[in-house]
Order: C-alpha cells, then sequence, then structure tokens
C-alpha cells in the first residue's frame, strides 16, 4: 500500500502551508464561478408542466410550495425498472431534511423528480423508508426537456450540453442524473441553471468527506495510486 511520507511536524507544516495557497486559489476561484453561474440569463418556462406526488397532481408552479427559487435533483428511475438507480439512490440516502429546512430559510424549495409512474417511486420510497418530496414527471417531456432523458439511438447522444457518441448497439431513451434551479418572478417561472455528470456529486455529503482524507475516494481513477485496499469504480455508490 502506497501511503503518505511518514516526517516530522516542522515539514508536514511546511506542505501544509504551501497547500493551504493553493487551496486559498481554488476557494477564490471557485467564488468566482459561483458568480458567473449567478449571472447566466434565464429562460422563461411556457410549457405546462404536470407531476404527480403524494397528494395528487400539480403544477411546476406548485413545487415552488410559496418560496421564490425551486432546486430539482433529478434522479434515474426510468418507468420500465423495478428498481431506481444505485447511484442515485445513495445519494438520496445522504439527504436530511434539515437540508430541505435551510433552502427553505434562504426561500429556495427542495425537490425529487423521476420519470416512473408515481406509484413506483411511493413503493419505492416506502421500501427505503425516505420522507423526500418525490414527483414523477411520467407522461410528460420534462425529463427530456432537461436533459435527463437522453435518446441513446442515433451515432451521438446530446448529454451534458456536448454531443457525445451512444452506446454501441443502444437502442430507445436512457436516464441521466441531474440538477435544475429556477425562479419564480410574480406569477413567472424561469429556469436558470442545470447541471449533470459529475456535478451531481456534491448532492451528497460522503465525497466532500473523503476528499480531505488521505485515503480519498478509493477510486481507481485517483492519484496517487495504491492508496486503498480494494478500488472501486468512479461511480457514486457506497453498498
Amino acid at each position: 500500500m502506497s501511503l503518505p511520507q511518514i516526517t516530522d511536524r516542522e515539514t508536514w507544516l511546511k506542505a501544509r502551508r504551501e497547500l493551504l495557497v493553493a487551496e486559498k486559489e481554488h476557494t477564490r476561484a471557485r467564488d468566482a464561478l459561483n458568480t458567473r453561474r449567478r449571472e447566466l440569463p434565464m429562460v422563461e418556462i411556457t410549457e405546462q408542466y404536470r407531476f404527480t406526488g403524494a397528494d395528487g397532481e400539480v403544477s411546476l408552479a406548485d413545487l415552488f410550495g410559496g418560496y421564490r427559487q425551486l432546486t430539482v435533483n433529478h434522479v434515474m428511475f426510468d418507468p420500465a425498472w423495478d428498481e431506481m438507480c444505485p447511484s442515485c439512490s445513495a445519494g438520496i440516502r445522504e439527504w436530511t431534511p434539515g437540508v430541505r429546512e435551510h433552502l427553505r430559510s434562504r426561500d429556495t424549495e427542495q425537490v425529487f423528480v423521476s420519470r416512473a409512474p408515481y406509484e413506483k417511486l411511493a413503493a419505492w420510497k416506502e421500501r427505503q423508508g425516505w420522507t423526500i418530496p418525490w414527483y414523477s414527471s411520467y407522461g410528460s417531456s420534462f425529463n427530456a426537456d432537461f436533459g435527463v432523458t437522453v435518446d441513446v439511438s442515433g451515432p451521438t447522444m446530446s448529454f451534458n450540453y456536448r454531443d457525445d457518441p451512444t452506446w454501441e448497439g443502444a437502442e430507445g431513451t436512457q436516464e441521466m442524473p441531474g440538477f435544475s434551479a429556477f425562479l419564480r418572478v410574480d406569477d413567472r417561472i424561469f429556469h436558470t441553471y442545470s447541471s449533470y455528470a459529475r456535478a451531481a456529486e456534491w448532492f451528497g455529503g460522503s465525497y466532500a468527506y473523503l476528499d480531505l482524507t488521505a485515503l480519498g475516494r478509493q477510486e481507481d481513477w485517483e492519484e496517487p495510486k495504491g492508496r486503498a485496499d480494494s478500488v472501486r469504480a468512479g461511480v457514486p455508490v457506497f453498498d
């Protein structure tokens, strides 16, 4: 196993202070990136999307719950599946009602949306003992319009704002994870942001902790190699 070099405290402090300089640069760069994200233009939503939740059919405006902003976690559950995506499930297991409470204190509601019929979501939710605010977009174009149900039957598929090769021999559509944010201005709703792929890994807390440790995420793409007794694939599954 390749572990960090053993040294004395003074040598460690010198190296740690050098790393702090880079960490501060990263923090400032992240702040600047967040500013650019807030400066993005926004697009008005005119489609009358309908969703199904625990209390029946609702509109996109209803999902705001009276708050000014709405965040949507797009979680993968195809209508044909009997079980949801294990990576999405792992992220949801790290969700707590406190997150929603804190977002609401900043005038922001948080919900989860999947394409499977609500009956499947409700059954899976009960099986897992979850209390998440989970809605079905079944029968609407919501998932496709926001880039998480993608057509993989052609030579390329459009995902994460890029055209990528499809899986060889794939047909039909594929569910993908993602995140979208919306803003309500009077009676109008605007789409302000969406992100996909690795951008979704921050919605659980495990990676944030593991990235600060000597062994890291213990996944096969990380450097330096040989830190963990066994390495995992680069997907957020923690079973």
